[in-house]
């Protein structure tokens, strides 16, 4: 009798929701919180800015009041896990992305390459081949573009092993290209552009595993793997605003303009994030922050006296300019989207026609709208506004001539100093894990954690590494119910079977050689 009375009272009990922390908004800290919403998680995400995205947030505005960003970010053929969120999950109302188009790459003395649509080719070869065949490079000799072929064999070692990764990161990616022969002529004019505007600094200050797996997930994983779309607007408005509200509609609880003061801690358990005068209680903590945070977390008095948090304090983000030039008429430019390289000495640069990129949004301006962003930018920080809008002038000018019968009306610069993780040589042993080393419930997420096992690369790898943390946060396996990448192509494969096969033979069964370590 009592048991059958007290039975409806324990059924209705149930246990206390997990309380999660996300520290940081961008790609990483949104998918966290995302995943987390899905399995009745109480979710806080802590953002020490105005608006959500990151380093590719908004929020931004022109001397007139016109609204500006944080330069352009391409969505790329192998982003499979963002595809998933747009179209299959946010189901947003308007795509909000743009087509695929042919690319330009330019220097002062005017157009260098053409980056074709590769998945309108026929003809579908082998990645490699695909890439050496459709790339429409304008002064480069065959005999430059042949000096490429050993790096067939560094992609080979690079993807026959885990360990690879370590083995590369101790050199640099122009060290590398020295090693292999490639040529001078090939490696300004091809590969450095490459690299300053894919890792953001020059090659030889950037680690050759980060250059290796950078290039083969954006360039290489397949002949479409190059094929980029772009957003169709401010990303803040079409992507994370939604995305956001639907956060909120789940329950998530969204804290921006706060900053992190700290943690409490109990033994090595993280039990509150204290943050804009309140102390925030938490099971667990997830920081979704890229190099520049991370360094500050090693400043931290609760932290600081960790191993794991002091190796922060060696990394450090590179310093990355955007500008958005708008005009009194239209002109007509060649390519939506171009790369380009030798304006300024190790400084990587891009530039985009917002007015195809963005339409119909920007149809209503008088001319064209143009941005253009430059990447290991500290050489022109201390610029003012009103030089920077010149510079930007001027370099556009050399490369569509036309610019120079139109009249700027109103500009934006955007200055963001160290916002972009720096890959060096020898960072890979400083950048966190997904699981934390040092405390039983924090955890990371980001395109800088080194156990993703994914192969993918910025934002998508940034997207995916929430997912992890909040499996792990979970008790679930860490890539559960994420898109792997394709498989690579039966050659590729082939290669790097051959590669750790050669390795073993030459050690009679032990690692052996490396290609990143021959003394020549």
């Amino acid at each position: 009798m009592i048991i059958a009375w007290l039975a409806p009272a324990f059924a209705l009990q149930t246990p206390p929701r997990k309380k999660v922390v996300v520290v940081g908004a961008g790609w990483a800290g949104l998918s966290t919180a995302w995943t987390l919403s899905k399995n009745n998680v109480d979710v806080t995400l802590v953002d020490a800015a105005a608006r959500p995205g990151g380093v590719v947030r908004d929020g931004f505005t022109t001397r007139g009041g016109r609204p500006a960003e944080a330069g352009q970010h391409g969505f790329w053929e192998e982003y499979f896990n963002i595809y998933k969120l747009l179209y299959e999950e946010l189901k947003l109302e308007d795509d909000p992305l743009t087509g695929y188009a042919e690319q330009g790459q330019y220097s002062p003395q005017g157009l260098e390459a053409i980056w074709p649509v590769y998945r309108d080719k026929q003809i579908k070869l082998p990645t490699g081949l695909a890439q050496a065949r459709y790339t429409r490079f304008l002064k480069l000799s065959p005999l430059d573009l042949a000096t490429a072929a050993p790096l067939v064999a560094a992609f080979s070692e690079f993807l026959s092993d885990d360990d690879a990764w370590k083995r590369y990161d101790e050199l640099s990616f122009r060290d590398l290209c020295t090693k292999l022969g490639v040529s001078r002529k090939l490696y300004r004019e091809a590969f450095e552009p490459m690299i300053l505007t894919g890792l953001f600094a020059p090659g030889e200050q950037c680690s050759a595993a980060a250059a290796l797996g950078m290039a083969y997930f954006f360039v290489l994983k397949s002949q479409t793997a190059f094929d980029v779309r772009w957003c169709r607007g401010n990303i803040g408005d079409l992507i994370f605003a939604p995305w956001c509200e639907k956060l909120r509609e789940r329950g998530v609880t969204l804290q921006f303009d706060t900053r992190i003061e700290g943690v409490e801690l109990d033994g090595d358990t993280v039990t509150a994030v204290k943050a804009a005068g309140e102390t925030i209680p938490c099971d667990d903590i997830v920081f979704a922050v890229g190099m520049r945070a991370l360094k500050g977390l090693a400043k931290s008095p609760a932290l600081a006296s960790r191993d794991e948090f002091r190796k922060f304090g060696n990394l450090r983000g590179t310093d990355v300019l955007a500008t958005r030039l708008f005009f009194d008429r239209d002109v007509e430019t060649p390519y939506s989207a171009n790369a380009c390289w030798g304006f300024d000495d190790k400084v990587g640069q891009t530039w985009f026609d917002l007015k195809k990129l963005h339409s119909p949004r920007l149809d209503s301006e008088p001319g064209a709208v143009v941005e253009v962003d430059y990447y290991h930018a500290g050489s022109l920080l201390g610029l003012s506004d009103a030089e920077l809008e010149a510079k930007a002038r001027r370099d556009l000018e050399t490369m569509v001539p036309a610019f120079k019968s139109a009249e700027l009306v109103d500009a934006a610069v955007v200055r963001l100093p160290e916002a972009v993780n720096w890959y060096f040589p020898g960072s890979y042993q400083s950048c966190p894990a997904t699981e934390s080393e040092s405390l039983r419930n924090a955890y990371f997420a980001g395109d800088v954690v080194r156990d993703l096992g994914h192969g993918s690369w910025s934002q998508e790898k940034a997207y995916v590494s929430g997912i992890a943390a909040a499996n792990k946060v979970l008790g679930r396996s860490r890539l559960d119910g994420v898109e792997p990448l394709r498989p690579d192509e039966p050659h590729v494969a082939a290669g790097a079977a051959a590669a750790k096969a050669l390795r073993r033979v030459l050690s009679f069964g032990g690692d052996g050689p490396s290609l990143a370590s021959v003394p020549w």
